[in-house]
């Protein structure tokens, strides 16, 4: 594959315009302040356009920008506290991942921060894999961790959500009978 021979405005924009709103979606997520999110996202173009020279056309760009934004995470909080706080934004994808055919359907905000709720260790897996659709080989690339630490944190994570959505989404009984939701 050739690399691009020189960095050019009119080659990197297409990238910017494509993958904007998605790494920022994430790095909202993350970090759960618009201000430190928009940070992330401009940091990581930053650091993508200066060593655009090396990106191969032809790889993949989406997964490329995604590594180059969780270093810069890992990197701006290194050493600090979690935040507490919850956010809600507005996402139609996640309720719909957690809520099962079965089960009532869980808002955007309830899936939210039950997700917030999940060790740390565990957020990055689920955002990447559940949400943002990468194959396990590509999340264990973007985090630079092992494909069995992606599998094993998923699986984790995964029970730590059901677990801690349970007592939302467990039908409800009266006299010893399902009760339709909403009644």
């Amino acid at each position: 594959m050739s690399l691009f021979s020189s960095r050019s405005h009119a080659d990197f924009e297409p990238l910017v315009v494509a993958h904007t709103q998605v790494l920022l979606r994430t790095a909202l997520r993350l970090t759960r302040r618009q201000e430190e999110a928009e940070d992330a996202v401009q940091e990581t173009f930053l650091r993508a356009w200066k060593y655009f020279r090396g990106f191969e056309r032809g790889t993949n760009a989406r997964a490329w920008l995604f590594r180059i934004l969780m270093n810069v995470i890992n990197r701006s909080y290194a050493g600090r506290p979690a935040a507490h706080n919850f956010i809600s934004i507005e996402d139609t994808g996640l309720d719909q991942v957690l809520a099962g055919p079965s089960a009532p359907v869980l808002s955007t905000a309830e899936a939210l921060e039950a997700l917030d709720r999940l060790p740390i260790e565990f957020k990055p897996v689920m955002l990447l894999v559940l949400v943002e659709e990468f194959s396990y080989r590509e999340a264990a690339e973007i985090l630079e961790i092992p494909i069995g630490t992606v599998m094993s944190r998923l699986h984790r994570g995964r029970r730590l959500l059901r677990a801690e959505l349970a007592p939302r989404t467990a039908p409800k009984r009266r006299n010893g009978e399902v009760v339709p939701h909403g009644e």
